[in-house]
């Protein structure tokens, strides 16, 4: 069986880099390129960030530096008290990085990649979505040649989820609502997967103890890079652990019957007290016609999950990957 071509649109991020171990860990992924774009931190962090990943674990994948700014609103400050202050959970990070960006934006990259390989490349994106609405600004054809995008991002209300940043809107959509708005328009297959189910999966302390002791180079790493992260979460939320967004995303990706999933338009608000928030007309339901959903394509939203066989196909996965070296 063919590998999965991958591109990982990513703002490291914490929960990024857990995720982005993960791709490296699933032998049936091939990452082709990561992108990056401001979000938890600005660029040129979360592009260092991202070339520090390459380093540490060698990745052979380019890294192609991305939007720092949104389309349309003002670029605010970056969540430091979630991420810390070097986005990575303030763990030492090396004075010197040796990989080195590629030439192209990243924007520029996905369409390059994408055209070099019609149909074959999924982009697995989990920070806000300039680059890809900007890629397809710039090549609107693009949106039939790729074969899938996996979203982190957006809530839809399900099991009481709504909003991280505010009471409906979660971090990535609100980060850029306008480009969120603009890519769920195009004719490209979107799975969208939010906080409905991402905070239904939650890494306690005590399984990323095991995974520590059981992987270990990457589970240590994985281990100190989630410190942070979770006393965050212990200090502000219900959660007991670490709700694992963005390496939901790659679960999708790794095994979809983890996830059920809702068909229907999606609409992003982009001004008022509610931007940011993601609303999507179910395809079982029909509405007056002329409404603001009319005539813009289906996208899968996920809205249960089985976190269970999530946390255990993460935990095999970066263990039987570190076994084998």
């Amino acid at each position: 069986m063919a590998a999965k071509k991958v591109i990982y649109d990513t703002d490291p991020g914490v929960d990024d880099a857990m995720a982005l171990i993960f791709l490296d860990a699933a032998p049936e992924v091939e990452l082709v390129g990561i992108t990056t774009v401001l979000g938890n931190h600005r660029i040129d962090v979360t592009t260092r960030n991202a070339l520090f990943l390459k380093d540490y674990f060698n990745l052979s994948a380019p890294v192609a530096k991305g939007a720092g700014k949104p389309l349309v609103l003002e670029e605010r400050d970056p969540p430091t008290y979630v991420h810390g202050d070097n986005g990575l959970g303030d763990i030492p990070l090396p004075d010197v990085i040796r990989a080195e960006l590629h030439p192209l934006p990243a924007h520029r990259f996905i369409i390059e990649t994408v055209r070099a390989h019609p149909h074959e490349i999924t982009i697995v994106a989990v920070g806000r979505m300039t680059n890809l609405a900007m890629a397809l600004r710039e090549d609107p054809e693009i949106a039939s040649l790729v074969k899938e995008i996996v979203i982190m991002g957006g809530a839809f209300g399900y099991r009481g989820h709504s909003g991280n940043v505010t009471p409906v809107a979660e971090a990535n959509i609100i980060g850029d609502p306008h480009a969120a708005d603009e890519i769920f328009a195009a004719a490209w297959p979107i799975v969208v997967v939010g906080l409905d189910v991402t905070q239904e999966a939650v890494m306690s302390t005590a399984y990323l103890e095991e995974l520590r002791d059981a992987a270990g180079r990457t589970g240590q790493f994985i281990w100190d890079v989630s410190r942070f992260y979770e006393r965050f979460y212990r200090s502000s939320t219900q959660f007991d652990g670490v709700p694992v967004h963005d390496s939901s995303a790659v679960g999708y990706l790794l095994d979809p019957t983890l996830f059920t999933t809702r068909a229907g338009p999606i609409r992003v608000v982009t001004e008022g007290i509610a931007i940011g928030q993601t609303i999507q007309a179910p395809n079982t339901r029909r509405f007056p016609p002329g409404n603001a959903w009319e005539g813009r394509p289906d996208n899968f939203v996920c809205i249960e999950g089985d976190g269970e066989r999530f946390l255990k196909l993460y935990f095999d996965t970066i263990v039987a990957a570190a076994q084998h070296g």
